[in-house]
Parts: C-alpha cells; sequence; structure tokens
C-alpha cells in the first residue's frame, strides 16, 4: 500500500507546536517578546551597543526553556514516529530555538534560526554546546578573542542558516507539511512557493489553529492543536489513508 511514507517528506515548523509545550512566543503584533522590545535584544546592532542585556536575556530563555515543565508534547513525539516509519527521505526544517525535537528524539533535523543550545564566535567561527550563564567577559578558547561569542541564534536583519540544504531537499519533496507557522515570515514563507513553482504534483499538509494567508495552497488543512491533530494524522498514515 502506496502512503505517504513512501516520499521525500520535507516538515516545517514554527512557534505553535513549542507553544503547546509551554514555551512563550514572540508577539509579532505589539513586537514583544517576553516584554521586551525586539530591537533591544534580537539584533546585532543591539548586542554590539550592550551585549550584556542580551546575553541576559538569552540566559533567561534558556533557564525558562529547561525548565522540568517543558518537555516535547504529542506533537513532537508524532513526529518522531512519522521520520521512524519514513521509507524515503525525511527532513525537519524548525523555525524555532529550543530543542523540543531533540529531545522527542528527531534526528533529520535543521535548526533555521538557529539553537539556544549552542554558543560561535563571531571572529573565528568556532561553536560550541554551553550549560553556563554567557557574559561579555567570555573568551573564545579557539580564538582567544573576547567579546566576539554570542548564542547561535538567527537575529532579526540575519539570514537563516542551512538555506542551500533546504533547497536542495525542497527540489525532491514529495510532501511538504506545514507545523505551528503563519507562513507570512520569509524565507521560510516562500518555501511553499519554491515547492509549487516546481509543477509536478506534490502534497501539501497544513497544520494549524487557525487560517492562514497561504491555506489556499495546501492539499489539505487540519485546524486544531498539533500535540492533537498530528497524533490523529500519524495513525491516519499508518492505517494507509495518507
Amino acid at each position: 500500500m502506496l502512503t505517504i511514507t513512501n516520499k521525500n517528506i520535507f516538515i516545517l515548523t514554527g512557534a505553535g507546536i513549542s507553544s503547546e509545550s509551554g514555551i512563550k512566543t514572540f508577539r509579532e503584533k505589539d513586537g514583544l517578546w517576553d516584554n521586551h522590545k525586539i530591537e533591544e535584544v534580537c539584533t546585532i546592532e543591539a548586542f554590539q551597543k550592550n551585549p550584556d542585556k542580551v546575553n541576559r536575556f538569552y540566559n533567561e530563555r534558556k533557564i525558562s526553556f529547561n525548565r522540568s515543565e517543558i518537555s516535547p508534547n504529542k506533537g513532537h513525539i508524532a513526529l518522531f514516529e512519522l521520520e521512524k516509519i519514513c521509507k524515503k527521505d525525511f527532513l525537519i526544517v524548525t523555525q524555532n530555538i529550543d530543542s523540543l525535537h531533540e529531545k522527542a528524539g528527531s534526528k533529520n533535523l535543521l535548526h533555521m534560526h538557529g539553537s539556544l543550545e549552542s554558543l560561535y564566535c563571531m571572529y573565528c567561527g568556532n561553536k560550541i554546546a554551553y550549560d553556563f550563564d554567557l557574559d561579555s567577559s567570555y573568551v573564545c578558547f579557539k580564538c582567544k578573542k573576547p567579546g566576539n561569542v554570542r548564542v547561535d541564534v538567527v537575529w532579526f536583519g540575519e539570514q537563516p542558516k542551512y538555506l542551500d540544504q533546504i533547497y536542495k531537499f525542497l527540489d525532491k519533496t514529495e510532501v511538504f507539511i506545514s507545523i505551528g507557522t503563519s507562513n507570512n515570515v520569509y524565507p521560510a514563507a516562500g518555501f511553499i512557493d519554491y515547492i509549487l513553482s516546481r509543477k509536478e504534483k506534490i502534497l501539501l499538509y497544513e497544520f494549524n489553529l487557525e487560517e492562514t494567508a497561504k491555506s489556499g495552497l495546501f492539499t489539505e488543512s487540519f485546524k486544531g492543536y498539533a500535540s492533537e491533530t498530528l497524533p490523529n494524522f500519524l495513525e491516519l498514515v499508518s492505517n494507509g489513508i495518507y
């Protein structure tokens, strides 16, 4: 029986799936994240002006992400289960900087907006995992330059990561699944347009709490919490319905 597990599957996840696990998200309507203005904590200019303020913000985020009550929800688990039964190529591209996909077991994963689990040096490019509070006195152990180490996340105005790998996978994608994202922030919002430009038969599924500006482009949209709709979808896939 042919199901989507016999096809190359590309999955894009956004803040919606993480918010169900208790992670606070950026509020676009008022430009605030945990009551901080984004231009004060989420830009390279902010880091250059007041690195310790930016570092404190992300130190607090890292602590909040690692609270005992923050754990993968049933949506994350369903994606891991789908990855296990996929017989062809499978990739999750997440716009989230938490590690909930990893904690759920997902292996084929790219963080296009970076991850709070690592730091990198802007001078030499060295990247390390960390479990301590970062401050501006930290010295890169590779190049020995102080003041250049920052959290490994993409700030506003910066280029997302792994775009070459992402578009290479999109070129062979046969099933595109969008989860918990409004599909209005580029370049991720353009992934579906890129796929459709191939003029091939692609199955496109959207999982979101509400309709988005691009819902009409999908083969089918599932409204509701990802922690409910994704396990239901996985069961249908397992039974050969999709």
